[in-house]
């Protein structure tokens, strides 16, 4: 006997949990998740499994903020010097629709309340400000028909006293923003993937995948194979690892958030810098992360960890802008691996006859990642 023989599947492994599988996913986050669920949906019976390497769904989906994720003013502007309108405004839809059917999913779990959100501009963010002034009545009326809002942005400077900011000129306020439970929306989602018979598998680390035609192989980390008809590639930004030649870059945000302050009169989800800082309350406590552009290039990366850089500037903002004059203490720091591209656009194609992706949410996933995951769903079911 060979003993560095590849161990594969038992024969009872085989028979009782990988038999004729239908449907391989990879990634148990919101996009795997939403596609499984909705896999379930459309043919009952058919036998689909997602392999997930973590304890949890890795990457971003249960490490990320808990904003609905809609898009501030200065993030549209910026999304329309790399997109077409026509595309910056179906993107925006997609974001409200996919909204719909996560709250549609995971109900009361989600905790989705529609607080507004606040983009902030200090005195060195003047031009931006009266760029997005200056838009503010054309987008309004752009989004009407999507939103069924005549206004959804508008000037908000009434409030800079009331929050307490230093330094803080001006804001703007998107009536659509509002903050998530991001527990409570996985632990649903999780809920409805088991309750339709979705089997997930977690420890199950992808090495390798192989279409023969007529099949999908999957080859594990751990020597076991697995094969299924068709396969759907949810990873986001851990994608580059199977797949090298998609445009998809790994982008790491650091989070922090604080022990409870008292009397703490921070309450929304806000945004500076194009959305590249934000923060919001938890209760009494201010969840607060970002600053990947400080170092774009090494946060271009998909290991978990935080940096003393973007530690240190996460810090100044807090004691300068957001909490001046206030003491406070950190509970605790983390990390996501979000998964960007040249453009902000998901992917969603096929890679082979029997392979498709849908991946690189671009720091949208909880608002798109629903739609993402059904759109995933449907190239395979066809």
């Amino acid at each position: 006997m060979d003993s560095n023989a590849n161990p594969g599947l038992s024969f009872w492994e085989r028979e009782t949990f990988f038999k004729e599988v239908d449907y391989v996913i990879i990634g148990s986050g919101i996009v795997g998740l939403n596609a499984a669920i909705h896999m379930k949906e459309r043919v009952p019976n058919a036998h689909v499994i997602i392999l997930e390497k973590g304890m949890l769904p890795t990457g971003a989906s249960t490490r990320n903020a808990g904003f609905a994720c809609f898009g501030s003013i200065s993030e549209l502007l910026d999304d329309l010097e790399h997109l077409p309108e026509n595309e910056v405004l179906a993107l925006v839809e997609k974001r409200w629709k996919g909204l719909q059917r996560l709250q549609q999913l995971t109900g009361v779990q989600l905790k989705y309340d529609e607080c507004g959100g606040y983009e902030l501009f200090t005195r060195r963010d003047i031009g931006s400000y009266i760029q997005c002034m200056e838009a503010l009545e054309s987008f309004n009326e752009k989004l009407e028909p999507i939103i069924g809002e005549k206004t959804i942005y508008e000037n908000a400077d009434d409030c800079i006293s009331h929050f307490g900011f230093r330094g803080v000129n001006h804001i703007i306020v998107n009536k659509a923003e509002g903050h998530i439970d991001t527990g409570g929306m996985m632990k649903a989602l999780l809920a409805q993937a088991h309750e339709r018979g979705v089997h997930i598998y977690n420890g199950a680390d992808v090495d390798s995948l192989d279409d023969d035609g007529l099949h999908i192989h999957v080859e594990l980390r751990d020597g076991r194979k697995i094969k299924g008809r068709k396969c759907l590639i949810a990873t986001n930004g851990f994608t580059h690892r199977l797949l090298s030649s998609l445009d998809l870059t790994p982008a790491r945000n650091q989070v922090l958030i604080t022990r409870p302050i008292p009397d703490l009169k921070i309450k929304g989800t806000f945004h500076y810098d194009k959305g590249y800082y934000y923060f919001r309350n938890v209760g009494n406590r201010i969840l607060f992360g970002g600053g990947r552009n400080l170092s774009p290039k090494n946060e271009e990366t998909d290991q978990f960890g935080t940096t003393p850089l973007i530690r240190k500037g996460l810090l100044r903002m807090l004691d300068e802008i957001i909490l001046p004059n206030t003491t406070y203490e950190i509970d605790m720091w983390w990390s996501g691996i979000l998964g960007v591209g040249q453009v902000k656009k998901p992917i969603i194609k096929y890679i082979s006859d029997n392979l498709a992706v849908s991946v690189r949410m671009g720091g949208m996933g909880v608002a798109i990642g629903s739609l993402v995951g059904i759109e995933g769903a449907d190239l395979l079911l066809k």
